[in-house]
């Protein structure tokens, strides 16, 4: 039932956003589905003209599903069949597991550039445009269109898409990971203990009130039924801007625990008078014991233990990582194990949320060209192979015949991903042929989450996750190089300030009529001039062409 109720909706977003010209299996045989040749104002015999590079460098964080398994993206089943088609030899360069930023920032300081970086541009001190006129990285528009004809198209019949990635100066400065479906944007909430809630006789809350009756009984109730009363409520995150970073909770109020618009008027969570209300509420929960006392302490790995215990009732999780983990792990030696997908709450009964946690379809990540790349023609051609139709099945779903196969038209994983002869999980089985379940330079297919997501539990919340209206949270935005600058000098003294605050004042070191004080100091650091600098940023955005 809920895979037909995906079905028709992720078809139509594909067959307008996901590769302009292809059907992608929502009706019509191979003759549809094959990818448009020579487009009008595409410059396709050049771009045949041109080889491929013979060899390359790719500098690019290595996820953590791979490093589970192999030591390199060259060891992804999609780089190697993408090199036995194109002949080109790729050296990729890993930075340490969580040193990233610092190897990326030593990178440009000392001008050691490889030919292609992969990295999250919207991370970068000053801003790509800054990044061009430094010659750090070249601007793509017109190689795209001469040597780019798969990316060329997509953006042309997806203007909304081309908005996001170019840079208010006119810019394109990456090959962009894009999230090719609304489905695909949202996948993080609140989950919570359904087979607790039926013990203690609830439904799934949906209001801040009911939402504090469920937590109550949870505490009072021995819902794990082990005579103790050792039962945790709900974990929140540690950092107050992880808080509510899935706005689950402050967004029932209308407001984010950051930036966010206001019919086009750009306004900071925190300095709102709501958002005091939130976090009194917050603290609130805490003083009764609904909270769990250690959060700011809790890692990943106490969670993890907090909820195979048997003592976690609710907490955000992602839908893969969270839902799609646990419930294996639990269910065989708890068969009433259960977590279902919470709404974003409301204050009002029978309102629809505002807020949820809702990713725009590129935030940043791409493959830029350095301006130490000789053959810049022939990497744009390398990397435009990934957004044709071979591509990107090859990159979302790997190798045909063994990590997938077509039924019906549809790229289906067969069981070296979905039960792996080796226990790997899902995720893990699947890097090791395509790069779906993280992201890159291609165009991510729904098919894919269709598929990992594969409890009704996980499908269930998805959806769940996805009813909100948000239309308050702003795009991908770029701000010029000195706005850059401010606002990161700005905005990291505020993020100290706010999370230490938020959280002692939800812990009870500090009452809730301190907060008027932190408003204070924020304003003092120049908060109000971040807003401003967002509010330039955003105007700019929406004048773009």
């Amino acid at each position: 039932m809920m895979k037909q109720k995906l079905k028709k909706p992720v078809c139509t977003s594909l067959a307008l956003a996901v590769m302009a010209g292809v059907t992608w299996g929502c009706g019509g045989g191979d003759e549809a589905a094959a990818p448009a040749r020579n487009s009008p104002g595409q410059s396709q015999p050049a771009a045949a003209e041109l080889g491929y590079p013979k060899s390359l460098t790719y500098w690019s964080a290595l996820n953590t599903n791979v490093s589970a398994t192999m030591k390199s993206n060259a060891e992804i089943g999609a780089y190697k069949k993408l090199e036995e088609i194109t002949g080109t030899k790729v050296e990729f360069q890993h930075p340490p597991a969580g040193q990233e930023k610092d190897a990326f920032n030593l990178m440009i300081a000392t001008n050691k550039l490889p030919d292609v970086i992969e990295y999250n541009w919207s991370n970068v001190p000053a801003g790509p445009d800054k990044a061009i006129k430094d010659k750090t990285i070249i601007r793509l528009n017109e190689l795209i269109e001469q040597h780019a004809p798969n990316l060329g198209k997509y953006l042309k019949e997806n203007p909304e898409i081309k908005k996001l990635i170019t840079t208010d100066e006119g810019n394109i400065f990456v090959f962009p990971f894009v999230r090719g479906s609304e489905y695909l944007t949202t996948f993080n909430g609140m989950a919570i203990r359904k087979d607790w809630l039926d013990k203690v006789g609830l439904p799934v809350p949906e209001t801040i009130e009911e939402w504090h009756t469920v937590l109550k009984a949870f505490k009072e109730k021995d819902p794990n039924g082990n005579g103790k009363a050792d039962e945790i409520p709900l974990l929140i995150d540690d950092k107050g801007t992880e808080l509510a970073f899935n706005n689950v909770f402050v967004g029932a109020w209308g407001i984010t625990a950051d930036f966010y618009q206001d019919k086009g008027v750009v306004k900071y969570g925190p300095l709102q008078p709501e958002f005091k209300e939130y976090v009194a509420t917050m603290a609130q929960w805490y003083k009764e014991g609904l909270i769990d006392k250690d959060y700011v302490s809790t890692d990943n790995k106490l969670k993890d233990a907090k909820v195979t215990n048997d003592q976690l009732g609710a907490l955000s999780m992602y839908s893969g990582s969270g839902i799609g983990k646990y419930m294996p792990l639990m269910t065989p030696k708890n068969p009433d194990f259960k977590l279902v997908g919470a709404p974003s709450v409301v204050l009002k009964k029978g309102d629809k949320p505002q807020i949820s946690q809702k990713e725009s379809p590129f935030t940043g990540i791409g493959a830029a060209i350095t301006g130490s790349n000789a053959n810049p023609a022939e990497t744009v051609k390398w990397l435009d192979y990934k957004y044709g139709q071979e591509g990107h099945l090859l990159f979302n779903f790997g190798i045909d015949g063994v990590s997938y196969t077509m039924k019906n038209n549809y790229p289906t994983y067969t069981d070296e991903v979905m039960k792996n002869p080796n226990n790997l999980p899902i995720s893990q089985a699947m890097s090791k042929y395509a790069l779906a379940a993280f992201s890159g330079p291609f165009i991510q297919d729904p098919r894919y989450m269709e598929q990992f997501a594969v409890l009704p539990e996980q499908k269930e919340a998805i959806e769940i996750w996805m009813n909100a209206s948000n239309e308050k949270l702003l795009p991908f935005l770029s701000p010029t190089a000195e706005e850059s600058t401010r606002f990161a000098s700005i905005m990291n003294d505020v993020n100290t300030q706010f999370d230490e605050a938020v959280n002692r004042i939800i812990m009870g070191a500090d009452s809730i009529d301190s907060y008027d004080k932190f408003v204070s100091r924020i304003k003092s650091m120049g908060i109000e001039e971040a807003v401003k600098l967002r509010q330039a940023a955003l105007d700019r955005y929406n004048n773009r062409k």
